[in-house]
C-alpha cells in the first residue's frame, strides 16, 4: 500500500469542518428565545465592540443535487417580499436589545441564492437593515451570487449599494459534472457575468469550486482550474464535496458510483492546490486561495487569520449577529439558531418575538477548545503560551492526553511539536480536520453512537 493510501485508510473518517465549536449537532432546545435574548442584552453591554451581520435569503429557483444549504425552492417571487418584512421585522428586535452596539464590520448575504431577490428587493432589503444598524461601508460587504440567476442589473444594484465583494458558485465547469449535479451552469455565462463585474468596478471576486463530485476527473478538473486561473479571481475556495444523504435526501439523487473513490477525490484537491500555487495563490486555511496581496494571505503570513460561520477573515468582531431561517447567532459565548420553517419563523416575528429554535452556552472549558481549534483551522499554528496566558492554564497539563495524541500524526509529519508551540505542517494540512478533532471533547461520544453525523474528512 502506498503512502497516500495508506494514510486515507487511517485518516479518512467522519468529522467536522469546525465552523463552530461545539459543532451544531451539540446545539439543543433548551436553549431558547429566552436565553438569546440574555446573552443580546449582555453584548449590549460593549457599545464600543464591532458587530459581524450575516442574513441567510434561502430561495431558490431549482436545487443543485449536491446543495449542503438551507434553502426553499420556488418560483413564487411574492414569498421573498413577505421574508424581506419578516427579516427587517427581526433585525428590529434583535437591534432594541443590542442598544447602542450596532456598527458592522463584517457584512454578509448567503443562501440559497440571493441574487434571487430582483433588484429592488435587494435594494430594500439592503437599505432596510442599513436604516437599523450602522454598516460600516469600508467594512466587507459581501454575497453569494449564482452566474446564471444574476443579472447585470442585479451586478449594478449590489454595487451602488455598496457592496464590495462577490462569491461566485462555479464548482466544476465540465458538462458532464454539471449535468450529474443539476447546475446547468454554462462557462460562458459565468465568465461573462465575472467580466462584467470586474468592469463595474468589483475590486475583490471569490470563485468557489467543489472537489469530489459525481462524475468527476482529472482531466475535467485541471481543465477547470486552468480557466479559473485565466481570470484570475482575487479568492478561490475549494470545499470538498460533503455527501450526506441521510441529512440532505436531495443527495440520493447523487448514485453512489458516480463518485470519485478517495484516493482520486484528495488527488484532485491535491491537482488544485499545486496548479494554484504554481499560479501564484497562496493557501488559507483548510480549503481557501489567494492573491499575495490580498488580506487574507497577509493575514496567514502574520498568523492572524480568523473564521466564523461566513469563512475566514481579518475583519474579526467578537459576536456575529445571523438573522433569517436556519442562521446561527454567535454572542456573548453562546451560539443562537433560527428556527428553520419558514411558517414558524413567520409567527415568531408576527409575534414580536426572537424565533430562537435551539442553541447552546459554551462552558470555560469549551472556549479554551474553541481558541485552540479555530487557531489549527485558521493559521496551522497554535501558540499555546497564549492560550495560557488567555485562559490561565498550564497548556501541559490541561491537554496531556491530546499532546500525547498528536504523537502519532507528529510521526507521519504531519505535526510538528515544539517549546509552547504546535504547527500543522506537510501533507497535515490536508487532514487539519484531523489534528483539529482530537482536542474535540465532544466527538468520542458522537463516534460512539453509532449515528451519521459528519462527512468524512477527505
Amino acid at each position: 500500500m502506498d503512502r497516500i493510501a495508506q494514510l486515507l485508510e487511517e485518516y479518512d473518517r467522519p468529522g467536522p469542518r469546525y465552523t463552530s465549536y461545539p459543532t451544531a449537532v451539540e446545539f439543543h432546545q433548551a436553549f431558547g428565545p429566552a436565553e438569546f435574548r440574555e446573552r443580546l442584552e449582555a453584548a449590549a453591554r460593549s457599545p464600543g465592540e464591532p458587530l459581524s451581520l450575516y442574513v441567510h435569503i434561502p430561495f431558490c429557483s431549482s436545487r443543485c443535487a449536491y446543495c449542503g444549504c438551507n434553502a426553499i425552492v420556488t418560483s413564487r417571487r411574492d414569498v421573498a417580499d413577505r421574508y424581506i418584512d419578516d427579516i427587517l421585522g427581526e433585525a428590529r428586535i434583535v437591534a432594541a436589545l443590542l442598544g447602542p452596539r450596532l456598527r458592522v464590520v463584517q457584512y454578509h448575504w448567503g443562501g440559497g441564492t440571493p441574487t434571487y431577490l430582483d433588484a429592488a428587493q435587494m435594494r430594500r432589503l439592503f437599505e432596510g437593515i442599513a436604516g437599523i444598524f450602522r454598516i460600516d461601508l469600508a467594512g466587507e460587504i459581501a454575497i453569494e451570487i449564482h452566474p446564471t440567476v444574476t443579472t447585470r442589473e442585479r451586478i449594478d444594484a449590489l454595487l451602488a449599494l455598496g457592496f464590495n465583494r462577490l462569491s461566485m458558485g462555479v464548482q466544476d465547469f465540465a458538462p458532464e459534472v454539471q449535468e450529474a449535479i443539476g447546475r446547468n451552469q454554462g462557462e460562458e455565462e459565468t465568465v461573462a457575468i465575472y467580466r462584467y463585474a470586474r468592469e463595474r468596478g468589483f475590486a475583490s471576486i471569490n470563485f468557489d469550486l467543489i472537489y469530489g463530485l459525481p462524475k468527476q476527473n482529472e482531466a475535467g478538473f485541471r481543465a477547470t482550474i486552468e480557466r479559473v486561473i485565466a481570470l484570475r479571481p482575487d479568492r478561490l475556495a475549494i470545499y470538498s464535496y460533503a455527501h450526506v444523504p441521510w441529512l440532505r435526501p436531495h443527495q440520493k439523487r447523487i448514485l453512489p458510483e458516480w463518485l470519485p473513490a478517495r484516493e482520486a477525490k484528495i488527488a484532485l484537491f491535491a491537482l488544485a492546490r499545486s496548479m494554484l500555487v504554481r499560479a501564484g495563490y497562496e493557501p488559507i486555511g483548510m480549503d481557501h486561495f489567494a492573491l499575495p496581496d490580498d488580506e487574507l494571505a497577509r493575514a496567514v503570513r502574520a498568523r492572524r487569520l480568523w473564521r466564523n460561520f461566513m469563512g475566514y477573515t481579518v475583519k474579526v468582531a467578537p459576536d456575529m449577529i445571523g438573522l433569517g431561517i436556519s442562521s446561527i447567532s454567535d454572542v456573548a459565548g453562546a451560539f443562537a439558531q433560527t428556527t428553520k420553517k419558514l411558517s414558524i419563523y413567520h409567527r415568531a416575528i408576527d409575534a414580536g418575538e426572537l424565533p430562537t429554535e435551539r442553541g447552546f452556552a459554551l462552558s470555560e472549558d469549551d472556549r479554551v477548545r474553541r481558541a485552540i481549534i479555530t487557531a489549527i483551522m485558521c493559521n496551522f499554528h497554535l501558540d499555546a503560551t497564549e492560550i495560557e496566558r488567555q485562559f490561565g492554564l498550564r497548556f501541559a497539563e490541561a491537554f496531556a492526553p491530546e499532546i500525547e495524541a498528536l504523537r502519532e500524526p507528529e510521526r507521519h509529519g504531519f505535526v510538528r511539536i515544539g517549546d509552547g508551540e504546535i504547527e500543522v505542517i506537510g501533507d497535515g494540512r490536508l487532514f487539519v480536520r484531523n489534528i483539529a478533532m482530537i482536542f474535540d471533547r465532544y466527538l468520542p461520544e458522537r463516534q460512539a453512537s453509532g449515528r451519521p453525523c459528519f462527512s468524512r474528512t477527505v
